[in-house]
């Protein structure tokens, strides 16, 4: 059998480039007559409430209206746009339009009729990816005779790389997605994760490197200007190369490896074929991990601001989404918080797996989770639990105070205000482009 192919290019002019990504890699070559496609985004997290930095978070409209061309050029008339956003409040109906609107998808439902979709408002069916693993995938991917997955080639701080097959996360619902991270060392989120490109129909994937992430997935990483395409219609193959770009080897990302026994194919690039640029002269060098200090129960720009008299265990693979994004606003808020007096020996604990030190006075115990698992703990007397899962923000901001720490509720509760904080890193910067990001 032939090796499968995966083209490298540098992003240099609009449509231009995506072109020359899909016809080294012979993308579209599979593609049947009148398929029914359905292209895959990565809009990871979304706010109305104030701009915030988009480079390395969400997937260029740029690359999306640029593969929606191709298409046309095809005479494909049959394609959907759809993506299951991160939202606090299952009930927000109004946060995926104005994200799709504001990306300009709108635009091109209007100019060629393509179905834009909010999943978490479609129909969802159950799949069984072996293992004792079932997962609900929405039906129109499923459905679909072709798959176009556009993920941003970017770090994730629980699994590596966040590249096509982890893209896939965003076509489950909400309650598959939280049973990804598990608290099951033989079946963690890694093994999951692993599956969840399978049971798709046949699939192009090209890599959105325009912008690069550093620790990502979210808008509190490091964004950088890359300019970089990969592209092939093996999915495994793509994330290989992407994952050697961003400065990881297969052998490091655990979820790889697992992709890699699954389905009898070697770690490195020896059995696929990279065409176009070569992976050694464009490979990044890219921090996935957020510094912590040397005994994990601090992140370090904390530590190094002298904070005493808190623990704050660093995350683990069972910490789902929504409680990862509150998190980061949450160490945000306890940056400010700080005045230069010990606190009184608090820890906080969260994720599915991590159990209370015996020698903290007060733990702060975040998430329904947690709180099923340590409800009927014998030193559950000096315990502040927040139940709610999402936590909620309000109980989030008590708990904190009740063991003396005055975080600001203005940060803590205005979770939507909080991205617009990291935004002055990219002012006045021209490689940052917003225009990528609308369609004209």
């Amino acid at each position: 059998m032939s090796k499968p192919v995966v083209a490298v290019v540098r992003y240099e002019k609009p449509l231009e480039s995506v072109r020359k990504a899909v016809e080294l890699s012979g993308g579209l070559e599979a593609l049947p007559s009148h398929a029914r496609v359905f292209i895959k985004p990565n809009v990871v997290f979304w706010t109305r409430t104030v701009p915030f930095p988009k480079w390395g978070v969400i997937t260029t409209s740029r690359v999306v209206e640029d593969m929606v061309t191709l298409l046309r050029e095809r005479g494909i008339d049959r394609i959907t746009i759809g993506e299951g956003i991160v939202l606090f409040d299952p009930k927000d109906t109004i946060t995926p339009v104005h994200a799709f609107e504001t990306l300009g998808y709108t635009k091109l439902s209007q100019r060629y009729g393509v179905k834009v979709y909010d999943l978490h408002q479609r129909p969802f069916r159950k799949v069984d990816l072996g293992g004792g693993i079932q997962f609900n995938y929405n039906a129109d991917i499923l459905e679909s005779d072709f798959v176009i997955n556009i993920p941003v080639m970017k770090t994730h701080a629980q699994t590596v790389v966040s590249l096509g097959i982890k893209n896939v996360k965003g076509v489950i619902d909400m309650r598959s997605r939280k049973k990804c991270h598990s608290d099951d060392p033989a079946s963690d989120l890694d093994f999951r994760v692993s599956k969840l490109a399978n049971p798709l129909p046949p699939s192009f994937t090209i890599l959105d490197g325009i912008y690069t992430n550093e620790r990502g997935p979210n808008f509190d990483g490091r964004m950088r200007r890359s300019n970089l395409l990969v592209a092939s219609t093996d999915v495994f193959s793509a994330d290989k190369v992407g994952s050697r770009l961003l400065g990881y080897e297969t052998s490091r990302v655990p979820h790889l490896v697992h992709a890699a026994r699954d389905r009898n194919r070697a770690l490195d690039l020896s059995d696929l074929e990279v065409v176009g640029e070569t992976v050694e002269d464009l490979a990044l060098n890219l921090q996935y991990s957020f510094a912590y200090n040397e005994t994990n129960t601090l992140p370090l720009p904390l530590e190094k601001m002298g904070i005493q008299g808190l623990s704050y265990p660093k995350y683990d693979s069972s910490l789902c989404t929504y409680c990862s994004v509150l998190a980061g606003i949450v160490l945000t808020a306890i940056a400010y918080a700080w005045k230069g007096r010990p606190w009184d020996n608090v820890e906080v604990i969260s994720g599915k797996m991590m159990s209370p030190s015996p020698d903290a006075k007060h733990t702060i115990v975040l998430g329904k989770c947690l709180y099923q698992k340590h409800k009927n703990h014998p030193d559950k007397h000096r315990f502040i639990f927040v139940k709610s899962c999402p936590p909620s923000p309000k109980a989030v901001v008590e708990a904190f105070h009740k063991v003396g720490i005055e975080v600001n509720p203005q940060i803590v509760e205005n979770v939507n205000m909080a991205p617009g904080f990291f935004l002055q890193r990219y002012e006045g910067k021209p490689e940052f482009d917003a225009s990528l990001f609308t369609i004209e």
